[in-house]
């Protein structure tokens, strides 16, 4: 598990930006208004989607997308 607020590899990097990229079309939402809620709203960039790496990179977009998107309303982030 990743550490909080942090990167560790380049394959967190890329599935950070795929989760970010996929919610935010499903949303119709600019990427960095995304980013901002995920990172100034909360702390779900980090303690979930990167911490939850190893089992969250395995499932399909859409489990994944809807999985984010019911964080999101658990967390209350609104964008």
């Amino acid at each position: 598990m990743s550490e909080t607020n942090q990167i560790q590899t380049s394959s967190e990097l890329e599935f950070a930006v795929f989760c970010i990229e996929s919610v935010a079309d499903v949303l119709k939402k600019s990427t960095v208004l995304l980013f901002d809620a995920w990172t100034k709203q909360s702390n779900l960039l980090y303690e979930y989607i990167i911490a939850g790496y190893d089992i969250l990179h395995t499932q399909s977009k859409e489990y994944i997308v809807n999985d984010i998107l019911e964080v999101m309303e658990e967390q209350g982030i609104s964008i």
